[in-house]
């Protein structure tokens, strides 16, 4: 077979059709990134193209409140700083480390009433115009898949904006204002979406966030998802189908429970599989590979042992890119605890294993 474009490899594998090779898509820490680059990688040249990975384009509209970034406090291991979301962090200056939340301005159902006019106010800064002026030939030109991302759901309302016993609490005692959060978040990004599109730039898909699980279990029952998310992620997946684009879902934890909807609502490949959390690649393409492609399910916890995530590829990649429908990566991210010489071997080994 030929060899494809990115574009044209990911299309076919959203219709579960076989390629030259399966796609290669993943994201790596930039101390992973330094690390490489310290053990030996060229420094003229980005991480996916040394070892032929593949990359997509992703255009993010920002729907903010637009809440006042400040410093509040600065060490020099450290600084607390407001977002854009009006949660205030501590941002830890050590290379790949995990922001504390401290506290969320917009935790209630009083202050999300600002947070909410805010949201709906349309300016043009909230989308990347000048490098879609720049770039976009560019993309079609070289056969980029480009995707929009869009910014909804209670994995961004409970992590950026409300904290998570707030919203988990609001779904159980105040469903409204949850159900309000959600459309909000997806109303702002969908309408700035179709800005993009009636501006004559072209996409193949969109993409969104929405971690529903954590390990072994779901945040929320079937019966809760169906009630007050699901008909949110449906009416995503609606608007981008009746645009003749194909939707990606990234979804870290535990979420089997909920893949029956998933599918029911059209949603077309599911990410990342988080292995650590319980989710088994093997599995779920049984029961769902006609149906959902898939993109990860390689444990990101074995990346640094050269020999076991080996075995893990051998395992894996065979059964998932039966018949197409499968992109390769880790369950999650590459970390920094992987070397440039492993690197190498799993690239290498992807490559081989990924053939059709």
């Amino acid at each position: 077979m030929a060899e494809m474009t990115t574009r044209e490899r990911l299309l076919r594998t959203y219709k579960h059709q076989e390629t030259d090779r399966i796609l290669m898509i993943d994201s790596a820490w930039e101390g992973t990134q330094r690390r490489w680059y310290n053990e030996g990688m060229p420094k003229n040249m980005s991480w996916q193209e040394y070892f032929g990975f593949d990359t997509i384009v992703n255009v993010h509209p920002n729907n903010s409140p637009c809440f006042p970034h400040k410093i509040i406090e600065e060490t020099d291991r450290y600084r607390i700083v407001t977002t854009e979301w009006g949660a205030t962090q501590k941002q830890f200056k050590e290379l790949d480390s995990t922001p504390e939340t401290l506290d969320f301005y917009y935790s209630t159902p009083e202050r999300w009433e600002e947070a909410k006019e805010k949201m709906l106010e349309y300016h043009e800064d909230r989308i990347p115009w000048n490098r879609l002026k720049n770039e976009a030939a560019k993309w079609e030109t070289n056969g980029e898949f480009r995707q929009l991302t869009v910014w909804f759901g209670f994995d961004v309302a409970h992590s950026h904006m409300a904290g998570t016993e707030n919203i988990l609490i609001g779904m159980y005692e105040d469903p409204k204002w949850v159900m309000d959060i959600f459309d909000t978040y997806l109303t702002s990004s969908l309408n700035m979406c179709q800005k993009i599109l009636d501006a004559g730039y072209k996409f193949d898909g969109i993409f969104w966030y929405d971690d529903m699980g954590y390990k072994g279990s779901p945040f929320f029952s079937t019966e809760m998802y169906r009630e007050l998310l699901k008909p949110f992620h449906k009416k995503a997946v609606d608007w981008a189908h009746e645009r003749g684009l194909v939707t990606e879902l990234h979804s870290c934890g535990f979420i089997e429970p909920h893949i029956p909807d998933l599918v029911d609502i059209g949603v077309e490949m599911l990410n990342p599989l988080e292995i650590k959390a319980g989710m088994d690649p093997k599995k779920l393409k049984g029961l769902y590979g006609d149906k959902l492609a898939f993109h990860g399910g390689i444990n990101a916890q074995l990346w640094d042992k050269p020999e076991l995530v080996r075995a893990e590829m051998e395992r894996i990649i065979p059964i998932m890119k039966e018949g197409g429908g499968y992109v390769f990566a880790s369950d999650h991210s590459i970390p920094n605890s992987v070397s440039f010489e492993t690197m190498k071997m799993i690239a290498d080994l992807a490559h081989k294993l990924g053939k059709y």
